[in-house]
């Protein structure tokens, strides 16, 4: 019996302990590129003096992976803070508030689009917490630590800039406002655009690709669940550490994009390949060997801390649960450097069934 028919008979309930399959297998039926690796390099009691947040109460029981609702676009936006509102969509005067009511505004029907979770270009249904934007129309909107582009050139400003995933966009000079959401959300969230948003636009927003090879979520939610504040600086820090012993450049906020060219007149209406020349910028990024590692507010599953979402230039994202410090190193190796997914900490992902591909980096 082949990994797919076990998967399929344990989603409707048919499985027995003789149909029994593992996890990387289910994984691996629908194109997901598991690596059978060690989630911890160093030994356990650990050796080489990793700061650690061992006396926290995580759950160790429920199940990790399934624990991701599927979304079709997640934005982040600036605020320079590790710490928010305890619902952000709820804080009055801010972008999220104001985005969250233009979305309601746009999106008055179910979060889902009616298509069943499967696997790109075949029938295959996904896993529990793995899925594709097709899924969704779901928006989910973050407070993200990165300061406002516009602060640098105004230090009194109120535009916001907005990380748009998994489109890997930055859109900066968005009114802190009700207008200025819906000026977002026409050129860069309606779920009827592609990556590289509306073609045709009269606003005065600025994007560029995120020129970054991976860009690295980390939930510090005091206000949430102190967990996750706990184990958010300390995975920063040792991210940080293992991926500059590897040559990378690593970022705790966003560079200043003033002095490159934007996406808009590349991707202005008269280009019909708009799509084609946002995806050859994302290509190059990937060998540059640089990291994007932002804090961000809450994402479902504190009882999981720490939890990590690491995003690609190709649009996928993997989300995992229960990281410590001690896997940091594997994490590194493994799905950053390597582009490959590491099943026992996975809680799922958007766009990481990938047919064809080897890893997540891969077209």
């Amino acid at each position: 019996m082949s990994a797919f028919e076990k998967l399929r008979r344990v989603f409707i309930g048919q499985s027995n302990q003789a149909d029994s399959v593992s996890q990387d297998d289910l994984l691996k039926s629908v194109d997901v590129p598991v690596i059978d690796a060690d989630c911890r390099f160093c030994p356990d009691p650990c050796d080489q003096d990793h700061d650690d947040f061992a006396k926290m109460s995580i759950d160790m029981e429920s199940d990790l992976l399934g624990s991701v609702k599927p979304y079709r676009r997640q934005v982040v936006i600036s605020t320079g803070k590790s710490d928010w509102h305890r619902e952000v969509t709820e804080a009055d005067g801010t972008l999220a508030a104001f985005l969250c009511s233009a979305n309601e505004r746009h999106c008055t029907s179910s979060d889902s689009t009616g298509k069943a979770s499967s696997a790109p270009n075949d029938n295959k249904p996904l896993p529990p917490g793995l899925f594709t934007q097709d899924t969704s129309n779901r928006l989910s909107i973050l407070n993200g630590s990165h300061h406002s582009l516009s602060l640098h050139h105004d230090p009194a400003s109120t535009l916001e800039t907005v990380i748009i995933l998994p489109d890997y966009k930055v859109v900066t000079d968005v009114p802190r406002s009700l207008e200025g959401a819906e000026t977002l959300w026409k050129s860069a969230l309606d779920p009827a655009y592609g990556r590289s948003g509306a073609p045709e636009r009269s606003d005065t927003l600025k994007s560029w690709v995120l020129p970054y090879s991976c860009l690295i979520l980390l939930c510090s939610h005091k206000r949430r669940d102190k967990r996750c504040a706990i184990a958010a600086p300390v995975l920063e820090k040792t991210f940080t550490q293992y991926l500059e012993r590897e040559g990378w450049e690593v970022h705790t906020d966003l560079e200043d994009l003033s002095g490159k060219p934007t996406l808009e007149p590349l991707l202005s209406a008269g280009n019909a390949d708009a799509e084609t020349v946002y995806q050859s910028q994302l290509a190059a990024l990937p060998g540059q060997h640089r990291a994007l590692i932002l804090r961000n507010s809450h994402i479902g599953g504190h009882k999981f801390a720490g939890n990590v979402i690491i995003y690609t230039p190709t649009g996928a994202s993997v989300w995992y649960g229960r990281v410590t410090s001690h896997h940091v190193e594997s994490i590194v190796a493994n799905t950053i450097i390597d582009g490959r997914v590491l099943s026992p900490i996975l809680r799922g992902g958007l766009n990481i069934a990938r047919p064809g591909c080897r890893t997540v980096y891969d077209w």
